[in-house]
């Protein structure tokens, strides 16, 4: 349905597209195995410029920019609870230089390139140079769980994102206070004042409502279904308020709020950044979304070879020497250098920030101010293509990534659990054993097999266990409590399609049984800790078995009648468990490997 202007598409519907076109990149990304953020800036440069079925500016009108405002806000609220303090451990250097040296060096690097290669003039090239610095958080977050990064690099890159973003802003906005003394009667003196008050306010701000909202929480003075709301709320006022007194100094109050709380030790700290989480999801997608849809095809054709190459400079020449001269006779080690140093792919903050200076430099009587838009997207679009597809073979060619094939994590040193261990690293699974009793891991250690002495739940196993390099945890303790626990726990990071754990005792009656949301799917063909146990005593054993044209699943059924199923590999080397419920139907080339009696055992063919 039309509304407003001839053709327009009625704002309800434009909303719904939006949803649409951002969650279905994200879904169509997982399932290609390709970067989101290409498939989001393609679907809305598609429905935008590319066929003009949706406009932003014409379909929501003067919406669209507070809209795009509150949505980087929560954005980097929620970046915010991420940075906690105890997480950044040895990767503390490493942020420290890069935001107290980075910040500045890369302001002044892309200020020259702005003026010397894409041709602006200094006010507009000191102004764009400073919303340059950001590399924002709403790219690197998807960048990272695609490329599966090992933790410190991932860290590095993680918390120069989100507090250079409004860094980078308040940067722009004191490069505009210096051209607005330079370009109208405002005396300098003022102009520091409001720049000075600006960013005093949004640090007490930020600061007042990070201690107040965990204050509240700890004391119980908000209901545990309200949390989320009081929070949402306060974050919206918080980022208002601060915003009305210096521009864009909102976005520093945010962070700084989210950071207090994420240190807060709060209770409730894990649902919270989970329901932040999917709420940012949603957010990344719809503002891709709206900024690619709302690009103007006769701003883009402003892009000349000069645009071109400027985007080339910032990529190869600024974005390397800001990160390695921040680095320099660091502890961070040179290929995390290298890795960060060609990672720096700008997003949301920066085409947003950019429109807003520049029509704020246009209206000065600086006409160059008309090119900062185009030229943002241009860096924008490049970057995120670039090193969408390019993280991950350059993280695997350096040495940074999690294991190639996704391992496996057991819970619970126990001898069958180190048997079920020995078997997957035998099939070059990588494994860890988990156990918070130091004994149990004495049969694992004897096999050369890596183990976790601690909580696998703690923060020392949060810090110190690369869970990016494993794909599978199977809770296998002799407490049905605790495994129901860790499954919980561990299943929206994992997902619960690669969360198991050992069938409970009295699951079966009414009375014990659990809501699905609850625990992980049931391994080991039903049986519990004390029956394995047993059948380990009796001399059963894990044995892997290859499947072939000649010897297929039925015959390995037909050999081993009694054989208990618990993990199949694809011929691609990736592990699965086999939960109770699941139909096994195995091809040539998969490998299976089973608990098996001593007779069994015997006569049944090795891998």
């Amino acid at each position: 349905m039309a509304t407003g202007a001839e053709g327009a598409m009625a704002p309800v519907m434009a909303f719904a597209l939006v949803g649409a076109l951002g969650v279905g990149a994200q879904w169509l990304a997982w399932r290609l195995r390709m970067p989101a953020i290409v498939l989001m800036l393609a679907a809305g440069l598609a429905v935008g410029p590319g066929l003009g079925v949706f406009d932003p500016a014409r379909d929501i009108g003067d919406l669209m920019n507070p809209i795009i405002a509150i949505a980087v806000a929560i954005i980097l609220f929620e970046g915010g609870l991420t940075l906690n303090f105890r997480s950044l451990a040895d990767a503390a250097p490493g942020v420290r230089r890069l935001v107290v040296i980075g910040a500045p060096v890369g302001w002044l690097l892309s200020a020259l390139g702005l003026h010397y290669v894409a041709g602006l003039d200094w006010a507009t090239s000191a102004v764009f140079g400073g919303i340059l610095i950001v590399t924002g958080p709403t790219v690197i977050a998807p960048l990272l769980r695609q490329a599966r990064l090992s933790r410190r690099p991932a860290q590095l890159l993680q918390w120069e994102a989100i507090v250079n973003d409004p860094v980078g802003a308040l940067a722009a906005v004191l490069a505009f206070e210096v051209v607005i003394v330079l370009n109208s009667g405002v005396g300098a003196g003022a102009a520091a004042t409001d720049v000075a008050v600006g960013i005093a306010v949004a640090l007490v701000l930020g600061t007042l409502a990070g201690w107040g909202v965990s204050a509240a929480f700890r004391r119980a003075l908000v209901a545990e279904y309200m949390k989320v709301p009081v929070l949402f709320a306060l974050v919206l006022g918080t980022f208002a308020l601060s915003d009305a007194v210096l521009h864009e100094s909102g976005l520093l109050a945010v962070t700084v709020m989210g950071l207090f709380i994420a240190n807060a030790d709060l209770p409730s700290y894990a649902e919270i950044r989970r329901f932040k989480e999917h709420a940012t999801i949603l957010l990344v997608s719809g503002v891709f979304i709206l900024l690619a849809a709302n690009m103007d095809v006769d701003a883009l054709r402003l892009l000349d070879w000069r645009a071109l190459a400027f985007v080339a400079v910032v990529i190869l020449v600024v974005r390397p020497l800001t990160v390695l001269a921040s680095l320099a006779h660091s502890p961070v080690p040179w290929r995390e250098r290298w890795l960060v140093a060609l990672t720096g792919p700008r997003g949301v903050v920066l085409v947003a920030v950019a429109g807003l200076f520049g029509e704020r430099l246009v209206e000065l009587g600086l006409e160059d101010g008309a090119r900062i838009g185009p030229l943002a997207f241009a860096v924008v679009a490049a970057t995120v293509v670039l090193h969408g597809f390019t993280m991950r073979p350059l993280a695997r060619w350096l040495g940074l990534t999690g294991a190639e094939t996704p391992g496996v994590i057991v819970v619970g040193g126990s001898r069958w659990a180190s048997g079920l261990a020995e078997a997957l690293a035998k099939q070059e699974v990588p494994v860890l054993i988990a156990d918070p009793n130091r004994a149990r891991l004495r049969g694992a250690r004897e096999a050369g097999l890596p183990t976790f002495y601690g909580d696998i739940l703690s923060e020392a196993a949060e810090h110190s266990v690369e869970l990016v390099s494993y794909g599978t945890v199977v809770a296998a303790t002799d407490n049905d409590a605790y495994n129901t626990l860790v499954a919980t726990d561990l299943a929206p990071e994992f997902g619960r399609e690669h969360v198991y754990q050992l069938k409970r005792a009295k699951q079966d009656s009414r009375r014990h049984a659990l809501p699905a949301t609850l625990g992980g799917q049931a391994v080991g063909g039903g049986q519990s800790y004390l029956e394995l146990n047993r059948l380990m005593t009796q001399g059963w054993r894990f044995r892997s078995t290859r499947l072939s044209e000649e010897f297929t699943q039925q015959d390995w059924r037909d050999r081993n009648p009694e054989a208990i199923a618990f993990a199949r590999i694809a011929p691609a080397g990736t592990p699965r468990l086999v939960s109770v419920d699941e139909e096994l139907r195995l091809g040539p080339g998969n490998r299976l490997i089973a608990l098996v009696p001593p007779e069994d055992d015997a006569q049944a063919p090795a891998a």
